[in-house]
């Protein structure tokens, strides 16, 4: 079982580095109801859809969901 996006995105912080996906890290610390147990693409993607305005691309996501994928592999 793999652990949860929020979890591995955490790992991706870093307030000095640009990257798109750090800085996806960076707001989503700060987002009190992100799904953090989830590590379901639907529910997550969904849920950045409706609610994540600090994510200017869902280009972004599924980069940051690849290397989830990569890495829990």
């Amino acid at each position: 079982m793999r652990r949860p996006f929020y979890q591995w995105l955490m790992t991706e912080r870093d307030p000095v580095t640009y990257d798109a996906v750090r800085t996806f890290a960076n707001s989503a610390f700060y987002d009190q109801t992100f799904p953090k147990q989830s590590d379901n693409f639907d529910e997550v993607s969904r849920y950045l859809e409706e609610n994540a305005s600090y994510l200017h691309s869902m280009s972004v996501f599924d980069e940051a969901w690849n290397r989830y994928l990569r890495a829990e592999d």
